[in-house]
């Protein structure tokens, strides 16, 4: 393509590095199966939100592809919805490695561009941004009644991890900003009450 320059060589992360702003993981439907059926897409999606730069996920390929790949669309969405609400990484979308090509050097354009380049913009960005292991520890945590994004994050300053919360006692809860003793207790609740298998079968 016209004015564009590629180096080829290995990559700690993802497929592409654009400009050193983008970083793109580009995988075919069935390669979307595939990853997350072995888990490598969680440990992806996550070591990109963690990288400096952007990450971007390019899901190529058309929906005829995916018959009879024996996982269920609820699935597949499932990891999506992880990927993009929780995690906040962009997905987009193409029909083949043309239009892939495309995208990328479109998005390596307007990160280039002055909106996208101002200083005092890309400051906030990067100051509001969290790395990856505090996005799913976050969400983990609000998985616990009582537990929002605000009272996630605070316990998370305070102790440090989720394993220090799970064995601090009541008395320690307490002390952060916004978990009184009823919160508190529920917490030492979730984290030591014995767990009950419901079903053999997998989900």
């Amino acid at each position: 393509m016209e004015g564009v320059e590629i180096v080829v060589r290995r990559l700690d992360l993802g497929d592409y590095l654009i400009d050193d702003s983008l970083i793109v993981e580009r995988k075919t439907l069935l390669d979307l199966v595939g990853s997350i059926k072995d888990g490598r897409f969680f440990r992806q999606v996550c070591r990109l939100v963690s990288a400096r730069a952007r990450g971007v996920l390019i899901l190529e390929g058309v929906a005829s592809e995916m018959i009879g790949c024996e996982m269920r669309r609820e699935a597949i969405q499932g990891a999506l919805i992880a990927a993009t609400v929780i995690l906040g990484i962009a997905i987009l979308r193409s029909t083949g490695p043309e239009e892939s090509a495309r995208l990328m050097v479109y998005a390596g354009r307007q990160a280039r561009s002055r909106v996208y380049s101002h200083g005092s913009l890309r400051r906030f960005i990067g100051a509001r941004r969290p790395d990856g292991k505090t996005v799913v520890q976050t969400h983990m945590l609000q998985g616990i009644p009582g537990i929002g994004p605000a009272r996630a994050r605070g316990l998370l300053n305070h102790f440090g991890s989720i394993e220090a919360i799970a064995t601090a006692d009541v008395d320690e809860l307490s002390k952060v900003a916004e978990i009184g003793p009823h919160t508190a207790r529920m917490l030492r609740w979730a984290v030591s009450e014995r767990g009950v298998l419901y079903s053999s079968e997998p989900l």
